[in-house]
Formats: structure tokens, C-alpha cells, sequence
């Protein structure tokens, strides 16, 4: 996670247990703040110090004009501010609130749909490449839950699956897409069935761990000049697909 990640432009309301502020990253180097209500009611532009803490957490910290300094821990991926505050008279305080976002940032600063398109690559191809029963442990929630009524749920059930599987399974990933927590992949496996098959598995991501999981398989049929000569599956349509700049 780089600087070029801080959310810039980006309007939100934090809410603490009692009290609600108003945050506005103007830059990487300037936020202003609003207090509607309350003792600490007031507004004003700061100078900040950001610090990229990795996957989504960037850490801000500025001094007031009445000497008082705060350092907020900010976290996009799960939309809580953990704040840490001095104050003129020497209080402390220690809050955490949950960030609503009013405006969108300047440009899209959510690294979550990379990350975790990383991570499902890892998994697929970890699993079902070179049939690594050790990195379910790794890639894998605990409590995984599997959506598919052929295959237990659970961590412990996919790892021993793995560790039994034939030398013919074999998984090609092509296009993957991601969103948010949901991640899309569309690949090929041999050996799963007596054809090939052409899938799209769909998982949810949680704490960088994979959680839950939907599947859909249809044998590959060849393609044929009747029908436009398209192939069900491409190794290459991930790279074909890839833009600069794009999930």
C-alpha cells in the first residue's frame, strides 16, 4: 500500500459513542474537520502527516490550533476510524467509530478487489495445480463455508480432499474479476470429471482469509465453425481482459 492509495477528496462522517465529526481528506497533506455538536463542537483545516499502514489502513495525524494532537488510524477495508487523542488539559481519549462515506474520493483508492484477486489465484492454483493440502490452512477461514452439496464444508473436509486427489486434476485460471469482498474466476479442470470442465467459482473474502464459496461446472464443448468458432475457455482471456488501472 503506497501513499497513491490515500482516498483524497473523500468526504465521510465518523460516528463515536458520543459524538459524530465530519472528515474531509482535502490532500495528502491537509484535512478539515467539522464537530457540529457537543463540547469539542467546532471546524477546521489541519495539517496532516499520512502514513500507508498496508491493505486499506493508512494512519493521519495532525495538531490544533489549541494545541491539541490527534492520530486517527484509518481503515477502508472494514470503515472504522480508530482514534487517539490529546488534549489541551492533558486528557487522553481512546475512540473507535464507524466511517460513512458521504462523497467518494477523487479517484478509486480500494486495493481489497487486487489483494484479493491474489488471493484466490494463490488458492486455485495451490490447490488444484499442484495439490497442496498444506495452504488450505494458509488461504482458508476456519469456518469455510461451502456452498457446493458435493463437497463437505468446512476447512478440514477441503484440505483432506485435496490431499486425496488424483495426479489428473489439473486447473487453468482465465478471467477473474473482483468487487468489494467477492471475487469471480473463470477456469478450466481436467481430471475433476470425465471431461473437462469449464467453471466459474465465486468466493467471499474476509480478514484476507477466503470464507465462503459457490461454484457452477459445465463439461467443455468444443467449438465448432457452426457456432462461431468461440471457445468455451481461454488460458489467455485474463490477459486479454487486463487493463491498466482496472479490478
Amino acid at each position: 500500500m503506497s501513499i497513491d492509495r490515500f482516498p483524497v477528496g473523500l468526504e465521510m462522517d465518523v460516528s463515536y459513542p458520543n459524538f459524530q465529526v465530519s472528515l474531509t481528506l482535502l490532500s495528502a497533506t491537509q484535512l478539515k474537520f467539522e464537530i457540529k455538536e457537543g463540547p469539542f463542537a467546532r471546524n477546521e483545516i489541519v495539517d496532516t502527516q499520512v502514513v500507508p499502514l498496508g491493505n486499506g489502513i493508512f494512519a493521519v495525524s495532525w495538531q490544533e490550533k489549541d494545541g491539541a494532537t490527534v492520530t486517527n488510524v484509518q481503515d477502508y477495508d472494514r470503515n472504522l476510524v480508530y482514534s487517539f487523542a490529546t488534549l489541551p488539559d492533558g486528557r487522553f481519549l481512546r475512540m473507535t467509530g464507524m466511517m460513512a462515506v458521504t462523497r467518494p474520493a477523487e479517484r478509486a483508492c480500494d486495493d481489497r478487489p487486487r489483494r484479493n484477486k491474489a488471493l484466490v489465484l494463490d488458492a486455485m492454483t495451490s490447490l488444484f495445480q499442484r495439490h497442496d493440502a498444506s495452504a488450505v490452512e494458509r488461504l482458508y477461514a476456519p469456518d469455510y463455508i461451502q456452498h457446493n452439496p458435493n463437497i463437505p464444508r468446512g476447512r478440514d473436509a477441503l484440505q483432506a480432499l485435496v490431499a486425496g486427489l488424483s495426479h489428473e486434476v489439473y486447473y487453468e485460471p482465465g478471467l477473474i474479476v473482483a468487487d468489494g469482498d467477492l471475487v469471480a474466476i473463470h477456469g478450466r479442470i481436467r481430471g475433476w470429471a470425465e471431461a473437462p470442465q469449464v467453471v466459474v467459482d465465486i468466493f467471499r473474502v474476509e480478514d484476507g482469509k477466503l470464507v465462503e464459496h459457490w461454484d457452477v461446472l459445465q463439461d467443455e464443448v468444443p467449438a465448432t465453425a457452426a457456432h462461431g468458432g468461440i471457445s468455451m475457455f481461454d488460458p489467455e482471456e485474463g490477459a486479454h481482459r487486463a487493463r491498466p488501472g482496472t479490478a
